[in-house]
């Protein structure tokens, strides 16, 4: 018989959460996790828990099932096959009916006590998204791994860098939502790169964001963690795909910086093979810039100004191709004045790319992608 501990007329003045539990092969926990959940339940505080199994080869669909036969508060729902993490967790957000929503990993690494805490500056109206941190004292943590450590201290900083926020623990599992914020975000990712994602969304959207310290209690490899360092890559790849667009002026022109060295680097070499064919400076000027242009602009595409960009729009490409005409102009009369003050071809041309460096990415962020700034 089903135990219904959700009943509303047993509440006076409580809130409802609902917990969404993304499950791949953790049959060893699972129902060890959702009774630990089970218990935050008190006479304020009513529980919808959505397990959400991701295509599981073990006994974990069979066991959440059990479990929604046992308890009223209990909803399973599964994916055929795995899709990951981020897939499970939007599957899970857009099934949940609670005040407020939370993250819960079935794998015990943190401790479902701490949602209370979490839940208090969202019910006490003071925010919007509540992040718990491993990093912030709070409760015992598990000593283990030096290097992951390391990586999420470097993936926070330059998530922080781009998303102008100073979280402390970016890729943290615990993250609580009012369900009007949650339900509102588009999530795209399909497996970790949700932490980074999520982090860029709620960002954006200017709303108030809080961190708590938490409990960790972490495992091991051979436990039965499953992050690894292709998902390292995968969420610095986030990093500049979602924040990239709207990040503080300062950090878009770093960015810019990388993409224009390398597009200079590509002007010089293409510059330096025309010159030393036979071609004259007149030509081989203007046919390496125009080469390294569009090379920059497909970088300025892909990373930079990615989500912003408005592909089949004629104003946007006539717009980027008259900046790009302006800057090789300036190119050309810079390179001969550089090469008639006596300098060589490969100096001249690295002083000239410097100088239309500053004036590309003034023109393509004021001018070609003028919405992008915040």
């Amino acid at each position: 018989m089903k135990m219904d501990r959700t009943d509303p007329t047993r509440f006076f003045g409580f809130s409802r959460l609902s917990v969404v539990i993304p499950c791949y092969d953790e049959e060893k926990t699972l129902r060890k996790c959702v009774e630990r959940v089970l218990e935050v339940a008190d006479e304020t505080l009513a529980l919808e828990i959505i397990i959400v199994d991701d295509g599981s080869t073990d006994a974990s669909l069979s066991i959440a099932r059990a479990l929604e036969s046992e308890y009223a508060e209990i909803k399973v729902l599964s994916h055929d096959g795995n899709r990951g993490k981020g897939a499970a967790l939007r599957t899970g957000f857009q099934a949940a009916t609670g005040d407020f929503v939370a993250v819960q990993d079935a794998d015990l690494e943190y401790d479902p006590m701490d949602l209370k805490r979490l839940l208090a500056p969202l019910i006490d109206g003071h925010a919007d998204v509540v992040f718990g941190s491993r990093f912030l004292a709070a409760g015992p943590h598990r000593v283990l791994y030096f290097w992951h450590y390391l990586g999420n201290r470097f993936l926070t900083f330059v998530s922080n860098m781009f998303t102008d926020l100073n979280l402390t623990d970016m890729e943290t599992c615990y993250k609580v939502f009012k369900r009007e914020v949650i339900q509102g975000i588009e999530i795209r990712e399909d497996r970790f790169g949700f932490e980074p994602e999520i982090v860029a969304r709620v960002a954006q959207k200017g709303l108030r964001i809080y961190e708590m310290g938490i409990s960790y209690y972490g495992r091991t490899y051979a436990e039965g963690k499953k992050i690894g360092a292709r998902d390292g890559f995968r969420a610095l790849y986030c990093i500049l795909k979602y924040n990239a667009p709207r990040a503080p002026l300062p950090v878009q022109f770093l960015l810019y910086l990388f993409i224009g060295g390398l597009a200079a680097l590509l002007n010089l070499l293409f510059f330096l093979v025309l010159t030393a064919s036979g071609a004259g400076v007149n030509l081989s000027a203007p046919t390496a810039f125009a080469a390294a242009a569009f090379f920059n602009y497909v970088l300025c595409v892909r990373v930079l100004f990615h989500h912003e960009t408005r592909r089949r729009a004629f104003r946007e490409r006539a717009s980027y191709w008259c900046v790009v005409a302006l800057v090789c102009i300036l190119d050309l009369f810079a390179t001969r004045f550089f090469l008639h003050s006596g300098m060589g071809p490969a100096a001249a041309k690295i002083l000239a790319s410097g100088v239309g460096l500053a004036f590309n990415f003034a023109g393509r962020r004021y001018i070609v992608f003028p919405t992008n700034g915040r």
